[in-house]
């Protein structure tokens, strides 16, 4: 116990003087978890707070024109900054090059007329359904002429298709109103009452979000309870460019040849690191959670809560810590040189956190990574810990997670020891 506890204090000395090391353990995290929590959250609160500026270049004259913008006001998505009509389309081009938007919106100048037609084609062939006679209109009438939609290109797709669908449910709304009008009008000959036009379009059913969680709470989960514990892992892995560089060095400076003429084992000293280091990644979370729990709330961010299960918590972590540890100390083994360990081990940080589902949800990759994705370790932390934050649920809840993360801890220690004979170092 005493060598163990003498070779721990001397772990510990080496960690504390690599100053770099320590600053990419805490500070790199610390950093990546407040900004791309403040990102997201951002993102989350588009509709809410930062409405989308968007330039509407009206060359209609007509009042159904007017209601389509009024009905794109409504959404709640965009803050409308109206242009002068005869606005040419390479000026508002320009604009929207120059930033001053990022999206801009020209009506034709016979939207009203032609949009009328339409509705009254549409509402004549209803009429003739019903067996009742209808006024005829030229067919060519309701050939409604596009509208253009420019846009920055670095709006994601998917961002776009949610702005196009906004825009054709406004269009659709108009078009509604427009049929439904000239039907009542067709058939009691006078227009159509403002309060049944109230009734028949704007009587929407809402909509009851409830997310689905083990526990049965509906809080709906924050951009924190997302990002705080995949950037926790983040850290924790990265202890790979300490502690994989540490072994290196030792390696190379002959520690170990030195501790086998020693009357003690290496696992002595192997116990030791996985012990010192896993304190290390327990610091990591409980620093980041922290952050998350007091930090975040200062600095107008959504405050992290913790699962109501924080026994599961500690032990989700201490599973999450050790194969880290075990990944580091298994890069160390196989690495000749301190700079192939920091290296490949960034390098296979960041590319098991994107198979893992870090950067790029789960649900969103393909198929075919399923597998891939699978054999990466963060992937089964980021489920466990989702399963306690997200879903609500308990350490039993977890353990599907956890077991398959124990397999592969296993397999990284059984390897760095096979690693550790077969180069006769102990």
């Amino acid at each position: 116990m005493f060598k163990l506890w003498a070779t721990i204090i001397k772990d510990i000395r080496i960690l504390t003087r690599d100053k770099v090391g320590i600053l990419l353990m805490f500070g790199m995290p610390i950093l990546l978890v407040i900004i791309v929590t403040s990102i997201q959250n951002s993102t989350f609160q588009l509709i809410d707070k930062n409405k989308i500026s968007l330039l509407i270049a009206n060359r209609d004259t007509g009042k159904i024109s007017k209601e389509f913008i009024q009905s794109i006001d409504k959404i709640g998505m965009f803050k409308l900054v109206p242009l002068p009509k005869n606005e040419s389309n390479a000026t508002v081009m320009a604009r929207v090059k120059g930033k001053d938007a990022l999206l801009a919106l020209i009506i034709p100048n016979d939207f009203s007329e032609k949009m009328d037609g339409k509705a009254k084609i549409i509402a004549g062939k209803a009429l003739n359904t019903f067996g009742l006679e209808s006024n005829k209109t030229d067919p060519k009438s309701g050939d409604v002429g596009p509208i253009t939609l420019y846009y920055q290109p670095i709006l994601q797709e998917s961002f776009r298709r949610s702005i196009q669908g906004a825009i054709y449910s406004a269009l659709q709304l108009i078009e509604s109103k427009q049929i439904l009008k000239n039907l009542y009008f067709s058939i009691n000959e006078k227009p159509l009452p403002a309060r049944l036009e109230n009734e028949l379009l704007d009587n929407k059913i809402t909509i009851n979000e409830i997310p689905v969680s083990k526990n049965g709470s509906r809080s709906n989960p924050n951009a924190s309870q997302h990002n705080v514990p995949a950037w926790t892992l983040f850290a924790m892995f990265f202890v790979v460019i300490s502690l994989g560089g540490s072994m290196v060095r030792e390696k190379l400076s002959g520690s170990f040849i030195r501790l086998k003429t020693l009357p003690t084992n290496y696992m002595v000293a192997l116990i030791s690191k996985q012990i010192t280091y896993l304190a290390v990644t327990m610091l990591q979370a409980a620093v980041i959670f922290a952050i998350g729990i007091w930090l975040f709330p200062l600095i107008h961010l959504p405050a992290l809560n913790l699962p109501v299960d924080v026994f599961g918590l500690i032990i989700v972590s201490l599973t999450c810590g050790w194969c880290a540890v075990s990944y580091a100390i298994c890069i160390g083994v196989f690495a000749h040189t301190p700079e192939q360990a920091n290296g490949f081990g960034a390098v296979s940080i960041v590319i098991l956190a994107a198979i893992g589902g870090l950067m790029v949800p789960s649900f969103a990759m393909p198929q075919s990574f399923a597998l891939v994705m699978k054999l990466s370790p963060m992937h089964w932390c980021l489920e466990a810990y989702y399963g306690l934050f997200l879903e609500g649920g308990t350490l039993n809840d977890v353990l599907i997670n956890i077991i398959p993360l124990l397999l592969i801890t296993i397999c990284l220690q059984a390897l760095s020891i096979a690693g550790l004979k077969m180069k006769n170092l102990i």
